[in-house]
């Protein structure tokens, strides 16, 4: 995808991967700290994180191309890096967000009375429960953090010489 109504698409795509990113990074947290919210979640879970995945190639491919249509540039060659790098973050996502999500469903209600309440599965033990949280809390992390640098960089890559200081509106100040 090069052009989408005679835009790079990588101008409009990037909107996608900026809200999915952190979306599913929340919904990612929020379900690895309370089956319940796990629960509630079910399937969206993994597709969210699955269409979010999906997304980031998809954006980066476009990026690729528009690099190629624009002057050689210190700031679009750092932009285009930082980007190349967001593949293992969403990757993550989806990886954790499948195995909470399947953690959540394998378990039993809290309902149930015995030993066996917490669903006596290895992926519902407490020491289990508690890695997922951190490592689900350190891959949203890292994503939203790196989703954010991208950005940033592509806003000054995009902007550092395209704005003037002073108004061009004739001088009329509102």
């Amino acid at each position: 995808m090069t052009l989408i109504n005679g835009l790079p698409a990588h101008v409009l795509l990037v909107h996608l991967v900026v809200v999915l990113v952190p979306l599913t990074a929340l919904a990612l947290v929020a379900a690895a700290v309370s089956r319940r919210a796990a629960r509630r979640m079910g399937v969206v879970l993994p597709l969210l994180a699955l269409v979010t995945l999906l997304g980031v190639p998809l954006t980066t491919q476009a990026g690729e191309w528009l690099e190629r249509h624009v002057s050689d540039d210190a700031l679009v060659r750092r932009h285009a890096e930082l980007g190349d790098g967001l593949l293992p973050w969403a990757l993550g996502l989806f990886v954790l967000a499948a195995l909470v999500w399947w953690s959540a469903r394998a378990a039993r209600p809290a309902t149930a009375s015995g030993p066996d309440s917490a669903g006596g599965s290895f992926w519902t033990t407490t020491p289990v429960r508690v890695a997922a949280t951190v490592l689900s809390l350190v891959v949203a992390a890292g994503a939203v953090v790196d989703v954010y640098r991208i950005g940033d960089s592509g806003a000054k890559a995009a902007w550092h010489d395209g704005f003037s200081q002073s108004a061009s509106n004739g001088g009329a100040e509102h």
